[in-house]
């Protein structure tokens, strides 16, 4: 039976040309290690907060701040494209598809300007362009540095209800979208690249899953393929004994309890949220946090 892996990587981690430099060879070392991997998404840093402060102003009516929010997306997501993409074709296709999307960005703005408010479900739409343009720039990135990749919406294997802004998903038509779309990219040596942090309802419309989306994205794929190991890339080495920037000799925990973990995140912890991570321990599956700008550290260990 071939061994199955989920990383995800955070907003950070794919959030400059550096992060997806490093990002690339985190793949290519999991590559030899594991038959088969599958990749979760965040938005760049930054990303997500800009669509849904445009979004914000847009339903007071205020869109005069829609060229710089265009401009800044354009600039982020094209210097990536043009450092790290050599094959010309690829790289003017992605950013024709990182493009189409940000001016849906300016289309929706106009139209939530024009209702004077928005919607859980138009907020969810705006909010879900940051991993639909992530996932397009480094499924391009991963397989032009030749490692055979294909960018995948989750929006076509995560299906939700219609509870925008948190929705939960349907388990068991999940587990048979996610297999059907996965498993015959795996069986080819493909990479799935997917998006973290969104589904969609039976219908089609885009839902997110809430705070911590993209880890739940990740723990969800993980339990129905199911996998042997979830990997959570941040910017951090892993759990910390306490917050670093009140205490600077707090410690990196080698590991942790599923537990003890899901109380740190009551009492506001930046760690996994507990929702987060309950496919992964209901299904028995292992989870590390790491280190994208530490390669060399082991990370927390959940057990």
């Amino acid at each position: 039976m071939s061994k199955t892996l989920v990383m995800k990587f955070g907003g950070t981690s794919v959030g400059s040309v550096d992060a997806l430099k490093n990002a690339i060879q985190i793949i290519r070392d999991a590559k030899k290690d594991w038959e088969r991997v599958v990749v979760v998404t965040s938005a760049m840093s930054g990303v997500t907060n800009l669509l849904l402060d445009s979004a914000a102003s847009a339903s007071h009516g205020k869109v005069d701040s829609l060229p710089a929010a265009e401009s800044s997306l354009r600039e982020k997501h094209f210097a990536a494209a043009d450092a790290l993409i050599k094959d010309e074709s690829l790289r003017e296709q992605t950013k024709s598809e990182i493009n189409a999307l940000i001016f849906s960005l300016v289309d929706l703005c106009k139209a939530i300007a024009v209702l004077g408010e928005a919607s859980p479900r138009a907020m969810d739409t705006v909010a879900s362009l940051g991993e639909r343009m992530s996932v397009r720039l480094l499924a391009a990135v991963v397989h032009d540095a030749g490692i055979p990749a294909h960018g995948i919406e989750s929006t076509e294997f995560i299906v939700t209800n219609a509870n925008f802004q948190n929705a939960h998903p349907d388990f068991n038509v999940t587990t048979e979208k996610t297999r059907g779309k996965l498993n015959p990219l795996m069986d080819k040596g493909i990479v799935p690249i997917t998006t973290g942090f969104i589904g969609a309802t039976p219908e089609g419309a885009i839902t997110t899953l809430g705070r911590g989306g993209s880890d739940y994205s990740a723990a969800i794929i993980g339990a129905v393929l199911p996998a042997n190991d979830v990997w959570i890339w941040t910017d951090v080495d892993g759990v910390m004994t306490t917050d670093p920037r009140i205490a600077p000799d707090a410690q990196t925990l080698p590991e942790i309890s599923y537990g003890e973990i899901a109380e740190l995140a009551y009492y506001g912890a930046k760690v996994l949220h507990s929702k987060t991570i309950r496919p992964v321990v209901e299904a028995g599956i292992g989870l590390r946090i790491c280190n994208t700008f530490n390669l060399s550290h082991p990370g927390t260990r959940l057990i």
